[in-house]
């Protein structure tokens, strides 16, 4: 009796764990290939500075190494969310939000009269946005994610501002707090949503649409993966070839040549990617669309953010990460394209458009 109560315990722990340790082996496989290619770059790139110190423009190295620090953080942490499941992505998604929120409102001071509206945005709107985004798989609980933020948010701060009583400079404030919580709440929370997505695909073989059963975490994958290639395409794009700059007065090095050589290249990563793994339910030239249109997003991200920090006299937005100060100067390219690519993923793929 004990013998079988014994096997039975060590069944529904086997059980347990293989529950727990149900990943998507190439997401994970992947994610460690990324991983060492980043630290294969790291250490070549410093080996050729100690070597040709001379030729080897150590500013450009030690930014670009600096980028590849930070890349290396996000995918570590990313790893580890997704070997743990969906829930600890969303709560990690969350606690970066709230990061993020919190640097943007302390880049942007705000009054005494606001500290109550803030406090409804950081300890009710941050969690019921990512808590919904849970649900966002059905129909009903999506339109709720998709509306609360855009209407309810935004109604709610400025009511909530005008009800404190302190008329000065309103229309700031409330765009000030209504714009922090669209980027870092609202854009950010698309991420995470991706990994509760019904979709379908084009199956070639039957030549008929079906429903995809591989794991979500490959899309979260996916579009981290192309928004840090555009951030070092771009990087080089611009060292190398750029020559007109898209705004001077807003980022200094950012070029058009830039712009396009990212896009172009992600798009053919993307093609690559998809052609060998099959990560996504999109068809190779689905994808190859996909990767220009998360790079041309993210890089609209990071133009917007920065012409903010210049309105505010700023460089950074804070200290957390290495390599690019803030968590919302690494996240600002994330914000701007999870968002899209996830309605657009959505109304394509969806699978209540099947039919």
């Amino acid at each position: 009796m004990a013998s079988a109560t014994t096997t039975l315990m060590d069944t529904d722990v086997a059980q347990a764990v293989q529950k727990l340790l149900a990943i998507d082996g190439l997401t994970i496989g992947l994610l460690v290939i990324v991983i060492s290619f980043l630290l294969g770059a790291f250490f070549l790139l410093n080996a050729l500075k100690r070597r040709y110190h001379d030729t080897v423009d150590p500013a450009m190295v030690r930014v670009f190494n600096r980028r590849i620090v930070a890349w290396l953080t996000i995918y570590t942490l990313l790893g580890v969310t997704v070997f743990l499941g969906p829930t600890t992505t969303l709560c990690f998604f969350l606690g970066v939000s709230f990061w993020a929120l919190r640097e943007f409102v302390t880049m942007t001071p705000t009054r005494r009269a606001d500290h109550r509206t803030l406090f409804w945005v950081f300890f009710v709107f941050i969690p019921l946005q990512y808590g919904l985004a849970a649900y966002s798989g059905d129909r009903r609980w999506f339109i709720a994610f998709a509306v609360l933020i855009p209407v309810y948010g935004s109604l709610f701060i400025s009511a909530r501002i005008a009800f404190a009583g302190e008329a000065q400079r309103f229309l700031e404030r409330t765009a000030k707090i209504q714009f922090g919580l669209l980027i870092c709440i609202y854009a950010l929370s698309h991420a995470p949503a991706l990994l509760y997505l019904d979709l379908i695909h084009y199956d070639s073989v039957s030549g008929q649409y079906q429903a995809w059963g591989q794991s979500k975490s490959r899309l979260l994958f996916f579009l981290v993966l192309m928004v840090q290639l555009s951030d070092l395409l771009q990087f080089l794009w611009d060292r190398l070839y750029g020559r007109n700059l898209i705004a001077g007065q807003i980022h200094a090095s950012k070029s058009w040549e830039g712009l396009i050589g990212a896009a172009l290249c992600c798009g053919a990563a993307a093609l690559t990617l998809q052609w060998l793994t099959a990560i996504t339910p999109f068809t190779i030239y689905g994808a190859a669309i996909m990767g220009m249109v998360i790079s041309l997003m993210a890089i609209s991200g990071t133009m917007t953010m920065s012409a903010i920090k210049r309105d505010r006299g700023v460089s950074d937005y804070g200290t957390l990460v290495q390599g690019h100060a803030g968590v919302l100067d690494r996240i600002d390219a994330i914000c701007f394209a999870a968002p899209i690519f996830y309605h657009l993923t959505r109304f394509f793929l969806g699978a209540e458009y099947a039919n």
